[in-house]
């Protein structure tokens, strides 16, 4: 099976429907703004998950479109938002919404995609009780998000934290779209609730998995490869796995070179080289890639239970897709 070609169907599909769906408004600038990331392309995993979930339990995927914008769309709010708060000036490979445009007219955008992504979810069809359910899970996402993004920014302030904290942070920043993606398209599929919790359990460790082969990536891919800032997390003390695992495990000399350099913002690229070497030599690197591993193993185990089919077989595949990818 070709996981790309799969993705790709399911993402062109879906693209179709997006500049659909975000097609009109005005004023015509801020418009502009709103379709800006989203149409600017992106794997649309989040969306793509929701639909092989509700495939994955024999649903039909029409049921799940409304569901699959919403995610898709809050996605990228976090995505312009967090943007703003890392000063980041690439993304997808082109400039940031807030340096494209403006950083007011950024910030607005990303309030436009969070309103949009509700009224999207408002197109499911169905039972009442079902439409709530899955609506009040998307309203206690978007509050976790919001949660672990405080926590992400607080953590850049804090010397040290542990793994198990850095673990929570992600798990509410990033893996609880993962979560509620999976879950939420499967709920819309009628799947029972054993396989509903089979989904959460999978897109839980998928999330978890993929954010921590992202905090590898930004250790070792080319900028014009991963499409975003590299060093951005050092000169910013990012509490990445890498990082946490390097602080925390570090020689005494070791660590003064890191509160010397991790978290200036001023850092030449010789000294976030000179970081990047003690991240290997300590074996963060390393630790990072092998979790990401087991994460990876425990989606693969949590639909265990679901019936063989094409579907299930995309999951897995997207399950080692997470932590074998290059972007």
């Amino acid at each position: 099976m070709d996981l790309m070609q799969e993705i790709n169907k399911r993402a062109n599909f879906f693209n179709t429907v997006l500049e659909k769906f975000l097609k009109n408004g005005e004023p015509t600038s801020l418009y502009d703004a709103v379709r800006y990331i989203p149409l600017a392309g992106g794997k649309r995993l989040r969306p793509g998950l929701a639909m092989i979930s509700c495939e994955a339990v024999s649903g039909d995927i029409k049921n799940v479109i409304p569901l699959a914008i919403a995610v898709e769309l809050i996605h990228n709010f976090t995505l312009v938002h967090d943007d703003i708060m890392d000063k980041s000036k690439i993304r997808r490979n082109i400039p940031s919404v807030h340096i494209k445009f403006d950083e007011p007219t950024a910030i607005i955008a990303g309030d436009l995609l969070f309103a949009m992504a509700f009224g999207a979810m408002h197109d499911i069809q169905g039972d009442l009780s079902i439409f709530k359910d899955v609506e009040f899970g998307l309203i206690d996402c978007v509050r976790e998000i919001s949660e672990g993004q405080h926590l992400d920014m607080e953590f850049e302030k804090r010397k040290n934290i542990t793994e198990d904290q850095y673990l929570k942070m992600i798990l509410k920043k990033t893996a609880i779209l993962f979560m509620y993606s999976a879950e939420a398209g499967a709920i819309l599929g009628g799947g029972t609730k054993d396989q509903t919790n089979a989904m959460n359990e999978y897109g839980k460790s998928l999330g978890l998995g993929f954010q921590i082969h992202d905090d590898y990536l930004d250790m070792s891919s080319e900028k014009k490869i991963l499409g975003k800032d590299i060093g951005n997390d050092i000169r910013n003390g990012k509490k990445t796995l890498i990082a946490v695992h390097c602080l925390n495990n570090a020689s005494k000399y070791d660590k003064k070179l890191l509160e010397r350099i991790f978290g200036n913002l001023k850092a030449t690229d010789k000294e976030v080289k000179q970081v990047f070497e003690l991240f290997k030599k300590v074996g963060s690197i390393e630790y990072a890639k092998n979790t990401a591993i087991k994460y990876c193993e425990k989606a693969k185990k949590a639909i265990e239970i679901l019936p063989d089919s094409h579907a299930k077989e995309i999951l897995n595949e997207l399950a080692n897709y997470s932590i074998n990818r290059e972007k």
